[in-house]
């Protein structure tokens, strides 16, 4: 079984707390690389650690907040003007194609009437029923959180290996069905332990943790309470730049 490495390109929250750059987590193997979110600053971050975006073939959005999407039009551009050629797979939930073209209109007029050079695809995630896409088989599952459309976790089975990803979600027993058994489980941990809606504190997920079947849990898309008392925390967290070989 091939090694299956994921790096944190950025793993902040929407306001680059602590300096780190949104959310954006690069999945590679012996067959396939792919995004799970691309934030608004997800290009950069990509270039910062030498990350060629022409090799990344899909990207998987959990939801349609721009801290988690909002990197697409650069990332769209950027490829057009690189001359790319490999096909790019954009998948997420409901709506994603008109969001990601309504951001493109707003950042740059006419942007999305371009024809690009290379094959670009939109594919709405089905909620709670595993979809083949390429070699990777992705499971998505609805969650709490509030962004006028469907929000998910990602269940993704990749390489022999199985990576659970929270997104932005209040605590819902949903995230025991997406970790369960998964090599790698990324959660969000927004606070140490004030309670917010739609979000998840460090506290709560604590105290759910027995219910968590994963063999690897880490935390990420921190604020600056959670920065400020990470060290208080019993778990792993992420950093921009950690590279985690599964």
């Amino acid at each position: 079984m091939a090694d299956v490495s994921v790096t944190f390109l950025g793993s902040g929250d929407a306001f680059g707390s602590g300096g780190r750059f949104q959310t954006c987590i690069l999945v590679t193997s012996s067959t396939t690389r792919f995004l799970l979110d691309c934030g608004a600053s997800s290009l950069i971050a990509m270039k910062k650690q030498g990350i060629s975006p022409a090799t990344i073939e899909a990207i998987f959005v959990t939801h349609l907040h721009g801290d988690h999407f909002a990197g697409i039009p650069f990332f769209i551009l950027d490829a057009q003007f690189s001359r790319r050629e490999l096909p790019l797979l954009i998948a997420g939930p409901p709506g994603v194609q008109e969001r990601v073209r309504d951001a493109m209109e707003v950042l740059f007029p006419r942007s999305s009437e371009t024809v690009q050079r290379f094959p670009l695809t939109f594919i709405e995630l089905p909620a709670s029923t595993p979809s083949q896409v390429g070699a990777l088989r992705v499971t998505a599952e609805p969650v709490v959180h509030f962004c006028d459309a469907p929000p998910y976790a990602l269940r993704i089975e990749c390489g022999g290996r199985t990576i659970s990803y929270s997104g932005d979600t209040e605590w819902t027993e949903t995230l025991v069905k997406v970790a369960a058994g998964a090599d790698l489980f990324i959660c969000e941990a927004y606070f140490f332990d004030k309670k917010m809606r739609f979000h998840l504190d460090y506290q709560s997920l604590l105290a759910q943790e027995s219910k968590l079947s994963c063999k690897r849990l880490v935390l990420t898309h921190m604020s600056e309470d959670m920065l400020k008392r990470r060290l208080e925390v019993k778990a792993e967290w992420a950093e921009d730049g950690r590279t985690i070989t599964l």
